[in-house]
């Protein structure tokens, strides 16, 4: 294994763990340790969402900012027509 595949902390956090790139198929994959995957969270199966950071590097996360967006937009229309909505579930 080489420097390249490690994750270096930086000042913003601490190092959790290495990551492993393999070849699967035609593709390449990601190997997370089992207490990467105790401190995401996550299971396999799960899917990650990758996000551009402003210093040029990406960060992975069960969070999916899309869904959550979508959540603000239903929370503020669910506390807008509350009365109506209370109505139709009469």
């Amino acid at each position: 294994m080489n420097d390249h595949s490690k994750i270096a902390p930086d000042a913003r956090g601490q190092l959790i763990g290495t990551v492993e790139i393999k070849k699967i198929g035609n593709s390449s994959g990601i190997i997370l340790s089992k207490d990467v995957l105790a401190r995401m969270n996550v299971t396999v199966g799960d899917k990650l969402y990758a996000t551009l950071t402003p210093d040029g590097g990406f960060r992975l996360t069960p969070y999916d900012p899309d869904f959550e967006k979508a959540m603000e937009i239903a929370r503020r229309g669910m506390k807008r027509y509350h009365n109506a909505l209370a109505e139709l579930a009469k």
